[in-house]
């Protein structure tokens, strides 16, 4: 799976007055969990530059240990972050 910049996702929401509703969001859960994550800060990581490497070995270091976000739960941050977006997972 290809997931692109999570900032460019926080990007567009901006201004966004709507409703989302993730359908078979326990589905993307499982698919954007932990082995997807570890894997797209691997990639990041092996890439190198213009990635800040430390920082993602940090990130990839705190999901092995337990105490990171997965993919799934990182997009869910972003979208609730915005207020006029009513996130409802289905």
């Amino acid at each position: 799976m290809r997931i692109g910049k999570l900032d460019g996702f926080d990007d567009i929401l901006y201004g966004v007055d709507t409703d989302i509703i993730w359908k078979n969001s326990q589905k993307s859960r499982e698919d954007l969990g932990f082995d997807s994550t570890k894997e797209f800060y691997q990639n990041k990581i092996r890439i190198g530059k213009p990635f800040n490497v430390n920082l993602i070995q940090q990130k990839l270091d705190e999901l092995i240990d337990g105490n990171g976000q997965t993919l799934f739960e990182i997009l869910i941050e972003i979208i609730e972050s915005h207020k006029n977006i009513t996130l409802i997972l289905d």
